[in-house]
């Protein structure tokens, strides 16, 4: 079902370098959509990606392949 697992707010601070509580924080403001198990939050890797490209600053400049064209 999962072809990716889902993150920790700890793997998402260090790929992102900021703070787990500024990660936390996100999913509080439901900026960042996730999953509550049990007390911790798991966000599938989509669900980031999506975060990511929400708050760039412009639209990427390459096509969908990523080829650069």
């Amino acid at each position: 079902m999962l072809s990716k697992p889902f993150l920790t707010t700890h793997e998402i601070a260090e790929l992102l370098k900021v703070r787990e509580q500024t990660v936390r924080t996100w999913i509080h403001a439901q900026e960042l959509r996730a999953v509550k198990l049990g007390r911790e939050f798991r966000v599938a890797v989509k669900d980031l990606e999506a975060f990511v490209n929400e708050h760039a600053t412009r639209e990427p400049s390459w096509d969908e392949s990523g080829s650069g064209v």
